[in-house]
């Protein structure tokens, strides 16, 4: 699953291209679109909240 999430923002990286084009401004439905694609665990609210986290601390963005 991480190299799933890794490609598209290695790509968009590679293009230059701000990684919010690449997931939108809503990363919760980012994250449900992605994880649809994989079997549901216990470990998917702690990975959303994640997942949140690092993008909110990368991008400066504060909640």
């Amino acid at each position: 699953m991480p190299e799933d999430l890794a490609d598209p923002v290695e790509q968009s990286a590679a293009d230059g291209t701000p990684i919010r084009e690449v997931a939108g401004q809503d990363w919760m439905e980012f994250a449900e679109a992605f994880l649809a694609n994989h079997p549901p665990g216990q470990w998917i609210s702690r990975e959303r909240e994640r997942l949140t986290n690092t993008v909110d601390r990368v991008t400066g963005d504060k909640r």
